[in-house]
């Protein structure tokens, strides 16, 4: 880790080494009966929905087209050997643009965590989009960010509104710590009086160049 006049947490279930990375979720994963062949397209909105779909016989799903909420569950799902329909703006609400580009005919499989911060799908369905949505995996609060101990000067990053939740169950912000935020969704998870930083671009990397800019 580089040396920073302020400590850097990051608080993810990915780490980086120009930070203090404290894994913020466990993660369980489901394996629901899906059948792949009613849909055309699938809805990928993290790494770990991928990582989900490990548990199926590759060739029920790889022929389905991905929408991707980022570039990070892109590379994801390519990873898997898929293909990526459309990536979106990396906030669940921006997908109702990026689904609203294909015909309403066509079914989507929304491949989700058990509890989730955007409506998007409801959005979606408002306007006859058929999407329906297997619940693949579920994220807990870990002991690592429940027992963590923050110095009061730090700079802190969050890349999910889960990871703000988790922390705020055993911890609490000071005045002086930064607060550095991967999106939109995820600031709308702290309390009314932190002003956070937002990331530019929803990646790891785009918050942790937002540090020297505010160290």
């Amino acid at each position: 880790m580089k040396h920073n006049t302020k400590p850097i947490y990051l608080f993810s279930i990915s780490s980086h080494p120009d930070a203090i990375s404290i894994n913020s979720l466990d993660i369980t994963f489901f394996k629901p009966e899906i059948d792949f062949s009613e849909y055309d397209y699938l809805i990928i909105t993290s790494k770990q929905a991928s990582k989900a779909l490990e548990q199926y016989d590759k060739e029920l799903y790889i022929d389905k087209p991905a929408l991707c909420i980022s570039q990070q569950s892109a590379k994801s799902f390519e990873a898997l050997g898929g293909t990526v329909l459309d990536i979106g703006k990396g906030y669940g609400d921006t997908l109702v643009d990026s689904i609203k580009r294909y015909s309403k005919e066509k079914r989507f499989l929304y491949l989700r965590a058990k509890e989730i911060a955007s409506d998007f799908v409801e959005q979606s369905r408002k306007i006859s989009y058929k999407i329906d949505e297997a619940i693949v995996y579920e994220s807990k609060c870990s002991q690592a960010i429940q027992n963590v101990k923050v110095e009061e000067n730090a700079t802190l990053i969050f890349t999910s509104p889960s990871s703000v939740k988790c922390f705020l169950q055993k911890n609490d912000f000071t005045a002086q710590q930064t607060i550095i935020v991967i999106g939109k969704t995820t600031a709308k998870a702290l309390p009314n009086y932190i002003t956070p930083v937002i990331s530019p671009k929803t990646t790891i990397q785009s918050c942790i160049d937002l540090v020297q800019k505010y160290q």
